[in-house]
């Protein structure tokens, strides 16, 4: 049986790439709307409700119009704005996150796709705070980068008009209230929000997240081979896209490279620790376009039509 897909926003970065990767499929047919009616309400409306189920790639307000026109109760939506993320209504698009969610999605008529920045935080942290290795009031600071692609059309433009002369290495959300914090907070496990410290680089697209940890806070301070078994435990088995890499005692590692998973949905986890001084960092390595969006909601989507999960997906 063929799936009447309609990606509503499929001009942007994320709508383009979901598209071409569904283009070949065919147990897939695409809806398209002509171009000069992509703001015209009725238009929209009715490749919504024709559609069996609609992806939507734009910013909040528009998402929630987008849902607003959905008058059928068939139509299935995959929402990549963080307008529903922490919605008790919306499933949670993170299908590595329990044992239970790749069926949650699977069964969902509503699902929220996750942010790019709070997967690598959510996977690292949720296992060590299920296994109860740090209590869920314990301080956490996240510091990350990602590649331009991440803040849309205007900064790609930006940073590709500046080419070699572009800063490389751009933090910004210096207020300490970027819109990922409650999506962290509440999928990771957290009693409140992180001390989140993100940055722009230089490349186009690609992500790490890194997450330290000061253990001798902690009157029982995990090992970092306890770290590294809660993680390696919680998604040993799964058939999605989170891998842990081996435990080692070294100074560096030349893959912890933001782009080494470009073009991949593959999420990597490294854990680094220092018993005697009982510190830790936790890194997740991915493709913000991959499996931090695009990548993402294909793996969603193959779920909701009841398919192997990995379809038209790369592993790195």
């Amino acid at each position: 049986m063929t799936a009447r897909v309609f990606i509503d926003g499929e001009a942007g970065t994320t709508g383009l790439q979901i598209r071409e990767r569904l283009e070949a499929r065919d147990d897939i047919e695409l809806l398209s709307i002509d171009p000069s009616l992509r703001k015209d309400l009725k238009a929209r409306a009715e490749l919504l409700n024709a559609a069996d189920i609609a992806i939507l790639c734009l910013p909040d307000a528009a998402a929630k119009e987008s849902v607003s026109l959905i008058k059928n109760g068939t139509t299935r939506v995959i929402d990549a704005s963080s307008a529903y993320r922490i919605d008790e209504d919306w499933v949670y698009g993170f299908a590595e996150i329990s044992a239970a969610q790749a069926q949650n999605i699977a069964q969902a008529r509503f699902v929220s796709n996750p942010g790019c920045y709070p997967q690598g935080v959510i996977a690292t942290l949720r296992p060590l705070f299920e296994n109860l290795l740090i209590p869920a009031d314990f301080p956490i600071t996240v510091n990350a980068i990602s590649g331009y692609s991440g803040g849309g059309r205007t900064m790609i433009e930006a940073y590709e008009a500046a080419a070699g002369k572009a800063n490389a290495y751009m933090p910004y959300a210096l207020g300490f209230n970027h819109k990922h914090l409650p999506e962290m907070q509440k999928y990771s496990g957290l009693q409140t929000a992180p001390l989140f410290q993100p940055a722009v680089g230089n490349y186009a697209q690609g992500m790490v997240t890194a997450v330290p940890l000061q253990l001798s806070q902690l009157s029982n301070a995990p090992s970092g081979a306890e770290l590294h078994a809660a993680l390696e435990s919680h998604y040993a088995g799964r058939d999605g896209f989170v891998e842990v890499a081996p435990l080692e005692a070294i100074e560096k590692r030349e893959e912890i490279d933001p782009q080494v998973f470009n073009g991949t949905n593959t999420m990597r986890l490294h854990v680094f620790a220092n018993d005697a001084r009982q510190q830790a960092v936790l890194f997740a390595v991915y493709d913000n376009l991959g499996k931090g969006a695009s990548g993402a909601a294909i793996q969603n989507l193959n779920l909701m039509l009841g398919i192997d999960q990995t379809k038209s997906l790369q592993r790195g």
